[in-house]
């Protein structure tokens, strides 16, 4: 099964991703992933329901212990350049995946097929970076360029909005979708310390519009000058922000809790209105 990559714009460059992403694995930064897998857990505890199989869908380095244990069948399935899935129809209970969802061009169509791989009342659930993240370094990058050279090329690639997700899971099929976000607020000495964990994260730029030359040493240094005299702490320390968004869907399964249809409520919003007590004041 493919996608339909006509309709879909391309901003990854999605070989250069996974290149970065097998470098970053010999001496990774994981605390994002760290507080999004212990959150996983706590999360997985809440869902009352039998799950037999279950799949890893592209987290970076794939998830381990105690995941890989708790199912009768847990299958690891690795990154592809070319978005596409090598799951059978109804073949799983639960679809999991951490942080990377955001790397993908096509997510309408990656939503799609997690959605047909899983059974009826089958469970996705996912963290993906968006929101405001890395806003700090997106508008110190911004100025500093174009101070010094008068322009602005794209750095930091764009990130979803909570309601958009939100859309997208409806759009893919899935029912009673939820979204939330954990904003994650960490603190550096300065904007290069930033780049370095990005770097070790394997989340540096891989736009497809990317800027192909190196960056003019002056760039830099005004870039992390306005960082620290815009987002920087009474102590000096630097702010960089990362909203992790949390997404959930269940393949529709006729047990579920239907919305109720239009024009169907027994009581209207004007009688309720009446029956609020009036206070005098």
């Amino acid at each position: 099964m493919t996608t339909d990559q006509t309709s879909a714009p391309v901003l990854f460059d999605r070989s250069l991703l996974l290149q970065r992403q097998r470098r970053a694995a010999r001496a990774p930064e994981t605390f994002l992933r760290d507080r999004i897998i212990e959150d996983l857990g706590d999360r997985l505890a809440a869902v009352k329901r039998t799950i037999r199989d279950a799949a890893d869908v592209w987290t970076p380095g794939g998830l381990q212990a105690p995941f890989t244990h708790r199912f009768a069948s847990f299958a690891h399935v690795p990154e592809s350049v070319r978005e596409e899935l090598a799951l059978a129809p109804q073949s799983l209970d639960l679809a999991l995946s951490v942080l990377a969802l955001q790397f993908v061009n096509d997510l309408p169509g990656l939503l799609a097929q997690i959605r047909r791989a899983l059974r009826p009342d089958g469970l996705l659930l996912a963290a993906m970076i968006g929101g405001d993240t890395l806003t700090e370094l997106r508008q110190s990058f911004a100025a500093a360029e174009a101070e010094c050279e008068g322009g602005v090329s794209p750095r930091v690639a764009p990130s979803a909005d909570l309601r958009d997700v939100g859309g997208l899971l409806q759009r893919a099929g899935f029912a009673l979708p939820v979204t939330d976000v954990d904003r994650v607020v960490v603190r550096y000495a300065n904007a290069f310390g930033l780049m370095q964990d990005l770097r070790r994260m394997g989340a540096t730029n891989v736009l497809v519009e990317r800027r192909r030359t190196p960056t003019r040493r002056t760039t830099m240094l005004r870039m992390a000058e306005i960082y620290a005299e815009r987002f920087a702490d009474p102590d000096g320390r630097i702010r960089a922000t990362f909203d992790i968004i949390w997404l959930s869907g269940w393949a529709p399964h006729e047990s579920q809790q239907k919305p109720l249809r239009p024009g169907s409520a027994r009581a209207s919003l004007e009688d309720a209105v009446k029956r609020i007590p009036k206070t005098e004041t």
